[in-house]
């Protein structure tokens, strides 16, 4: 989801109604690539999110309250030392680049006026955050770049901040219809979508196409369009100046199975029924919505990263490990094989000849058939005899202690999957502290020597509540997972699982009463999506009293059994989730 030039200008005129006159009050940065500043007026706190990721850079104002590194990192040290109390005074956009410009005023640590300019680039891969002094020399910047012949700039401390290269594009606003229309009409080698991406500045792929689509039912070359698709591509390109003159409709594109597809700044025909178009009340919040819920799990950026890789790591040398038992397992289904060999041998040992390379007897295990039997020249018979004896009680012993060591590994790649699970579904820097703290405890990876762990403080369940009004607690890790089905949960509260998908424990605190099949049916569907199965269709979830869970013997953090329970099946749903979910 690039946001094109024409979005950013219908957010810039959004912002500038909200925010103009603000003074930025906190500064904070969640993630590596992202800023949010709280900003203060007559009307209130506002929350203005500033987002330059490679792949998703956006802004938008939020009301959500991201969880913040231990530290602050040093780029967010300096903005608040020379931003904090800044007056917002103007936000611009030039022309429909792709880049928005912030002015700001204030005062510097003795008092005298400064001016400064933020400079938000939201192109997809080369997205950045630069801040200028009032003579539009670069003091800092998110990412930095040393000088690009191609693109005849630096973004390094101490250069002018000069744009990146302009694209030879038409304003959709300021240029007249027919030069418009003439500009798309004269590319005859292209496509029809292609030769509206390539002259109308502002306009995503995703607009170009539905042009293309309102215009020919599909896509064309330029050549081949009637007449009657000529004049209807100026009236499309009219009709489209007028969408965004009035401001536009933000709207959110959904899959038909509910996945997030795009945004768009007015509805979008092209897909047909595959595509759900779905209004908003301002650009604002289609942004946040569609971006926060994409990036669930970017906030904690590379500690999270770095922590399901190495759970990954230690899966697959689990699997491996795994495999390797089960191998050997197989080979010991032989091993009655050389305890019918050595029998056989000693019953007819007086009829054998010592040095012989094989025995041939009767084997009265099986018909009296006769069976040939290697043997070892150098031994004699009960010799070995011996020997295959040996070899039995060898397999046999293995076979034993095999099936053991498969049941531990089974047991360890099973939670060890659960805890990537819990992993994936972090939702901030406390999560990954406690799951790298289980890791520690349980022996899976090595306290950093001299290095003292920052302590986080430890987060609740997550609740939710239920249209019934029934509190629903969803552990975070497999350490609350088990605090909350043998502490926190009464003896008479509904418990809900995944089954066979590693996944949340999920309680319904029911106060005794019989359970509602509306909240059973919410609870499970919970569960579902606080699991790895998440985004399945179909998903069998186990339901049963808290009294009938029972902690396994040496098991695993997390680890229950139980024998009695129902199963309901439930597709996940995160919009019920979003809503359920206590603010």
């Amino acid at each position: 989801m690039p946001i094109d030039g024409i979005t950013l200008h219908l957010l810039i005129d959004e912002l500038k109604k909200e925010i103009i006159g603000s003074r930025i009050d906190k500064i904070h940065q969640p993630a590596s690539e992202e800023f949010i500043f709280h900003l203060r007026s007559r009307n209130g706190i506002k929350k203005l999110v500033i987002n330059s990721s490679s792949n998703m850079p956006h802004m938008n104002l939020t009301d959500k309250s991201p969880e913040n590194p231990p530290a602050p990192p040093m780029i967010c040290m300096f903005l608040r030392k020379h931003l904090t109390g800044c007056l917002i005074e103007d936000i611009s956009q030039q022309g429909f680049d792709r880049i928005a410009r912030f002015k700001l005023s204030g005062r510097n640590e003795i008092g005298d006026p400064v001016k400064y300019s933020i400079i938000f680039e939201a192109m997809p891969k080369h997205a950045n955050f630069i801040i200028l002094n009032e003579d539009g020399i670069i003091i800092e910047s998110l990412k930095k770049s040393d000088y690009s012949p191609a693109a005849d700039r630096a973004v390094l401390p101490g250069f002018k901040y000069k744009l990146p290269p302009m694209q030879n594009k038409l304003d959709l606003l300021s240029t007249d219809t027919e030069v418009l229309f003439n500009a798309v009409i004269s590319e005859k080698g292209k496509l029809l979508s292609q030769a509206v991406l390539c002259n109308i500045e502002g306009i995503s792929p995703l607009i170009s196409r539905e042009i293309a689509s309102l215009v020919t039912g599909g896509d064309k070359p330029v050549s081949e369009l009637s007449d009657s698709q000529t004049e209807s591509l100026k009236q499309k390109i009219e009709r489209f100046k007028d969408i965004v003159n009035s401001g536009g409709v933000p709207t959110l594109l959904k899959k038909s199975d509910g996945a997030l597809f795009d945004i768009s700044f007015t509805d979008i025909t092209q897909y047909g029924f595959s595509i759900i178009s779905e209004s908003f009340t301002s650009f604002s919040a289609l942004i946040d919505y569609y971006c926060s819920s994409k990036n669930a799990n970017e906030r904690s950026g590379q500690q999270s990263r770095e922590l399901q890789k190495t759970l990954t790591n230690l899966i697959s040398r689990s699997n491996r490990k795994l495999l390797t038992r089960r191998q050997e397992f197989e080979k010991c289904a032989d091993k009655d094989k050389y305890r019918i060999f050595a029998e056989l041998i000693l019953a007819h040992q007086y009829s054998l000849e010592k040095g012989a390379a094989f025995y041939d007897v009767t084997d009265y295990y099986n018909d009296n058939e006769p069976l040939r039997i290697p043997a070892d020249p150098a031994l004699n018979p009960p010799g070995n005899a011996k020997k295959y004896f040996k070899e039995y009680n060898k397999l046999k012993n293995a076979e034993k202690l095999l099936g053991d060591l498969i049941s531990e590994s089974e047991a360890e790649t099973e939670y060890l999957e659960s805890v990537l699970d819990s992993a994936r579904r972090a939702e901030g820097f406390s999560d990954i502290a406690q799951i790298k703290t289980e890791l520690i405890e349980q022996g899976y990876v090595k306290k950093k020597s001299g290095k003292k762990i920052q302590t986080q403080k430890q987060l609740p369940p997550i609740e939710y509540i239920s249209d019934d009004g029934y509190r629903i607690l969803v552990g975070r890790n497999n350490i609350q997972n088990e605090q909350l089905s043998f502490k926190t949960a009464d003896k008479s509260d509904s418990w809900f699982h995944t089954q066979k998908y590693p996944g949340s424990h999920v309680v319904v605190i029911g106060n005794g009463d019989i359970l509602p099949e509306l909240t059973c049916r919410q609870a499970a569907i919970i569960a579902a999506y606080n699991s790895s199965a998440r985004d399945s269709s179909q998903v069998a979830v186990d339901y049963t009293e808290a009294r009938e869970l029972k902690r396994p013997s040496g098991g695993k953090p997390g680890k229950v059994i139980y024998h009695t329970y129902n199963t309901m099946w439930v597709t996940p749903d995160r919009e019920l989730c979003e809503r359920l979910k206590k603010k």
